[in-house]
């Protein structure tokens, strides 16, 4: 799920950052425990800050 929502934060610029984020944290809840979710949640948000300084 990580690797999927990196990818499109990185280089499917058309798709807005917190639909990204959005999806995979469901899709994360859906197959894996709340730990899980915690760390895609806080992995994607640091990545997201990258991208949104780069792109500003």
């Amino acid at each position: 799920m990580l690797r999927l929502a990196v990818y499109e934060l990185l280089f499917e610029t058309n798709i807005p950052v917190r639909v990204t984020i959005n999806e995979a944290i469901e899709l994360t809840k859906a197959f894996a425990d709340e730990e899980a979710t915690k760390i895609v949640n806080g992995v994607l948000g640091k990545v997201a800050q990258g991208v949104v300084k780069e792109n500003s």
